[in-house]
């Protein structure tokens, strides 16, 4: 039952992570775009659409580069559970290849925990930054929305990232422990 509802979280998190991933590209698209439009208006190469397109604000999306910032830490994130909970990190196995799988499952557990302390660190961190973006009202310099939104938004992702990591760091070491 924990397993299936970790599953559920693990793979939630990462269909967030993807819907905002794919918003991130549209707004790209579209700032690119509207950046183009823009530039091609001015140099007066669309002709009588120029000055219409100029009249109507097409132009790049404000903040654009803002928004990605925040949405690919969020996405980052995101996958994390997922990732975690697939042992889909990559790995270099040159040199554990040809050990036993007895070693190979010491070092899966060892390094499993190794990553749920990073990541519990790391969530940590984040809610002590996000105190800070509270604490002093930032803002971003664009479309001046609080950072601590994306600090917030991140810190949800890394609170289940930790708890996804905690579950395989403990059955790891309950699988090892039993053969």
């Amino acid at each position: 039952m924990l397993h299936v509802l970790i599953t559920h979280m693990a793979r939630f998190m990462a269909l967030l992570g993807g819907i905002v991933l794919c918003l991130l590209v549209v707004i790209v698209c579209v700032s690119v775009l509207g950046r183009e439009a823009n530039d091609l208006s001015h140099a007066g190469y669309l002709g009588a659409l120029g000055p219409w397109l100029l009249e109507r604000g097409v132009g790049p999306v404000t903040g654009d580069f803002e928004l990605v910032e925040a949405g690919i830490a969020f996405a980052i994130f995101a996958f994390l559970p997922l990732t975690q909970l697939n042992g889909s990190h990559a790995t270099v196995d040159i040199f554990t290849g040809g050990l036993g799988p007895r070693v190979n499952n010491a070092l899966a557990m060892f390094w499993s925990v190794v990553m749920a302390m990073a990541i519990m660190l790391i969530t940590w961190r984040l809610f002590e930054g996000m105190q800070d973006k509270i604490r002093y009202r930032e803002t971003t310099y664009l479309i001046q929305f609080p950072v601590w939104w994306a600090y917030a938004a991140s810190l949800v992702a890394a609170i289940t990232a930790s708890v996804v990591s905690f579950y395989c760091a403990v059955m790891r070491l309950t699988g090892v422990r039993q053969g």
